[in-house]
């Protein structure tokens, strides 16, 4: 008995003009539209809704966003050649460009790996006193416990009056010296670093990116997969192959605009 083959595989449908991995992309592409919709509006509503100087600003590296930036736009012009190579029957310039794109992935979440290891090493510490020391830590004694008030730690940043002297690090009445401070147990009423759980930014910061995160690593994968095993497809239907590259591309697009806004919100804003 003949294996039947399923329709529209190559060639697009006469309804929707499209064939089915593109329509089905394009329907996953819009459930992904109300999933970060529903998470930049949550964050706006956050924030309008803040007191008055404790939202923060300056708190991310914008440099190294910038460089983020511009790394996720150069991936979206590789797979875009990537695609094109293809439909000119180019399959070494596709290799080449489309390993461009994977290697731009990887450097992303590199930056982006760099920019979480300073916040979770990043601490703010609320001393007996009730000032705020705000820093890197530097070093930890063996001996350091803050239940036991023993030790202490070195932190590389500066002590202010309170938490608000550090909401708004780009304000030119924002001014602190920074130095290395030693701190005794003893001295420490609170600390915690800059993770998730800090305070309503650093907690929606940690979402939106590592939402964001998750899908340039899935994406990465599926660009490694089609230029490394699933390129054999090329050999027996290219043009089914090249749709597959159209589709990975259309979803690399979609990560690369959702970052588009989340640098200038979180970072810029």
């Amino acid at each position: 008995m003949q294996q039947e083959i399923l329709p529209y595989i190559v060639e697009p449908r006469k309804d929707t003009g499209l064939y089915n991995a593109k329509l089905g992309i394009w329907l996953f592409l819009a459930s992904e539209v109300m999933l970060f919709g529903a998470l930049f509006s949550s964050y706006i509503l956050l924030r309008v809704g803040a007191d008055e100087g404790t939202w923060p600003h300056g708190w991310l590296n914008i440099p190294l966003g910038t460089a983020n930036t511009l790394v996720l736009i150069c991936s979206s012009i590789t797979t875009v050649l990537a695609w094109a190579s293809l439909k000119m029957n180019r399959f070494s310039a596709f290799k080449m460009w489309h390993a461009g794109t994977l290697l731009c992935a990887l450097i992303f979440l590199g930056i982006k790996s760099y920019e979480y290891h300073d916040k979770f090493t990043h601490y703010s510490i609320v001393l007996a006193d009730g000032k705020v020391a705000d820093g890197h830590l530097v070093e930890k004694s063996k001996d350091f416990s803050l239940e036991n008030k023993t030790g202490e730690i070195t932190i590389h940043g500066a002590i202010g009056a309170s938490l608000k002297d550090f909401a708004d690090l780009r304000s030119h009445e924002t001014k602190h010296e920074h130095a290395e401070h030693k701190i005794e147990a003893a001295q420490i009423k609170a600390m915690e670093n800059y993770g998730p759980r800090h305070n309503t930014y650093t907690a929606i910061y940690f979402t939106l990116t590592g939402l964001h995160a998750l899908h340039v690593v899935g994406g990465a994968i599926v660009i490694g997969f089609l230029w490394s095993f699933g390129a054999k497809l090329w050999k027996t239907d290219p043009e089914r192959f090249t749709n597959r590259i159209e589709v990975s591309g259309l979803f690399w697009h979609f990560v690369d605009l959702v970052w588009i806004f989340l640098f200038p919100v979180l970072y810029l804003l």
